[in-house]
């Protein structure tokens, strides 16, 4: 006699309505080992706000004064992640899951992907302005995002409310160059398949947006860095962007897991001197030079690092690059020509002229006595 068994999908529901009926009917607050245990703590803070599961959901959206101001805030953070977001619709256009970007509290700011108008529980969320936070919308992937602060996969009944268990989604935090959190990108599709490898998708796609966002804040100098035989180019570079002094003002997810210092930003200043066994003028040398170093951390482990310079990286200084700079000099005689025109650009005030490229007034006379 043939045996029947149940399909994946059948027993993963089995599952979620298994866990839904010990924690949101029979209220036992132990995990049941059926759901990720931060989905039933989720749950939990639902019940303790006085929601029910039955409580009809209302996507609101905030008022037209905090949507301008929401909009304005998160400007940066909309151009960063448009192109990136642009892609992945592309990527997950068959799939019928479409793109959320919402700021830190969980407003959307930017929607994009193949959705379907008539459909009112896609256009329900799907617009910008909308209040998709946990405390209005019970458990989502967007709000466990932003309370996990990690990458989250969810599936229909794991949502707290009935009314949005036709949604499945992925969503992943943003961190802004400080190492805040920004928002959080969401893929979220209705009745359509479960499809849990989004969830690395999404994530990938945030490493993106984060790497636009550490390149669009002001910096001298742009280092990347990987561990010695790791390609540098890559997504996962760590990403540092400096100032002229050798400060460290934005830095992406991977640098701060390559340099656990990182994480006291923003509340304390950070000197690339703290963390690179190597000093600050050394790295702005390599970079002029379009070298890769390899350099030791104060801790003993050593990595690779390839810094660039940034063509605005002083308001005062023309926006063109100088016509020397333009692969007419061998690469040797690249810095020593650019300090060059610093000082007469600045009259011989080799102070002026040092703070203009960033570097130590040292260095400054030192590239000059050479030249001579």
């Amino acid at each position: 006699m043939q045996h029947l068994t149940k399909s994946p999908m059948a027993s993963r529901l089995e599952r979620i309505d298994q866990a839904r009926q010990a924690a949101l009917v029979d209220l036992k607050s132990a995990h049941t080992g059926l759901v990720e245990p931060w989905i039933e703590q989720s749950w939990q803070r639902c019940l303790s706000r006085g929601q029910r599961t039955s409580d009809r959901v209302v996507f609101e959206a905030v008022s037209r004064s905090d949507l301008q101001a929401t909009a304005e805030s998160n400007r940066r953070l909309i151009e960063s992640a448009r192109p990136v977001i642009e892609q992945l619709a592309r990527a997950i256009a068959d799939t019928r899951y479409f793109a959320i970007l919402t700021n830190h509290h969980g407003v959307v700011v930017d929607v994009d992907g193949v959705m379907d108008a008539t459909d009112k529980r896609v256009s329900a969320i799907a617009r910008v302005g909308v209040d998709l936070s946990e405390e209005t919308v019970g458990t989502t992937a967007i709000g466990a995002a932003l309370r996990e602060l990690r990458p989250v996969w969810l599936h229909r009944g794991e949502h707290f409310f009935k009314d949005n268990a036709v949604y499945s989604c992925a969503g992943a935090p943003l961190f802004g160059p400080q190492g805040q959190c920004v928002g959080m990108l969401d893929l979220t599709g209705v009745e359509t398949s479960e499809r849990p490898e989004l969830r690395h998708l999404v994530a990938q796609s945030v490493r993106s947006i984060e790497n636009a966002l550490v390149n669009q804040q002001a910096h001298t100098l742009l280092l990347r860095i990987n561990w010695p035989g790791t390609p540098l180019g890559l997504e996962g570079d760590g990403l540092l962007g400096l100032d002229g002094d050798g400060q460290v003002l934005a830095a992406n997810q991977a640098a701060r897991l390559l340099l656990p210092e990182l994480v006291h930003m923003p509340s304390q200043r950070i000197d690339c001197r703290d963390l690179f066994a190597t000093p600050f003028e050394h790295l702005l040398d390599a970079a002029v030079r379009q070298q890769t170093l390899e350099t030791p951390l104060w801790s003993g482990l050593r990595v690779q690092v390839h810094g660039t310079l940034h063509e605005r990286r002083h308001a005062s200084r023309p926006s063109q690059r100088p016509a020397d700079l333009q692969g007419n000099l061998p690469l040797k005689d690249l810095e020593t020509s650019l300090i060059l025109q610093s000082v007469e650009a600045h009259k011989g005030n080799v102070a002026q002229a040092a703070r203009a490229l960033g570097i130590s007034r040292a260095t400054v006379y030192r590239k000059l006595k050479t030249k001579r």
